[in-house]
């Protein structure tokens, strides 16, 4: 039997990519799928062509009730959660591009690792994810070489996020997370009852 492969499109300063992160790691590794583990450039690149609008531009009454589905799903799911974390908005960029730099020496798991790390100090530890030094410090607590850093800001890198972004602007996505399967969409880390339901299947 093939093993299924995901893609996974998420941004690093998402709180709904930080929420899910975790459970569709287990999910994913209870059904042995790989991840295709794939950052993406939302508010530069995926909302401009989707229709997507940054936080600050969306109606009073869509950033209210995106305030009260965060807290429902912070508690629902036992994730420590700062509603509005003093380091946010944050460009996610550079976090994206480490993530990849990861992935790329050191592999799927590592890359997941790391991101875990880099979501859950946006919005449980009240850390600035647009620092280099608090990218480097969370590397570190990753148990990840201090060279990723370096790599990050290489070329290839940097067109491989392009790359992955247009991957995602071609397959449909518009949101974070995204998980696809077999050109099937998944958005929203409360549509993962449904990605475990179709690796079941």
């Amino acid at each position: 039997m093939s093993q299924t492969t995901i893609d996974y499109y998420f941004a690093p300063q998402s709180p709904w990519s930080y929420l899910g992160h975790q459970r569709f790691w287990d999910i994913a590794r209870a059904h042995n799928a790989r991840i295709r583990v794939l950052p993406v450039d939302l508010g530069g690149k995926v909302f401009p062509v989707s229709g997507g609008l940054p936080l600050a531009k969306r109606a009073p009454q869509r950033q209210a009730y995106r305030l009260a589905e965060l807290r429902r799903f912070s508690t629902w799911l036992g994730a420590p959660l700062n509603l509005e974390p003093k380091h946010f908005p944050v460009n996610g960029d550079d976090a994206a591009r480490l993530i990849i730099a990861v992935d790329m020496k050191d592999g799927e798991e590592a890359a997941m690792r790391l991101a875990l790390h880099v979501m859950r100090a946006v919005w449980a530890e009240e850390r600035n994810i647009g620092d280099e030094a608090t990218l480097a410090q969370l590397l570190a607590e990753a148990d990840l070489p201090a060279a990723r850093i370096e790599q990050a800001h290489s070329q290839a890198v940097q067109e491989r996020y392009e790359a992955d972004t247009q991957r995602a602007i071609d397959a449909g996505v518009f949101g974070a997370p995204s998980y696809v399967i077999e050109g099937e969409i998944f958005w929203g880390q409360d549509r993962l009852d449904f990605v475990e339901r179709r690796l079941t299947r």
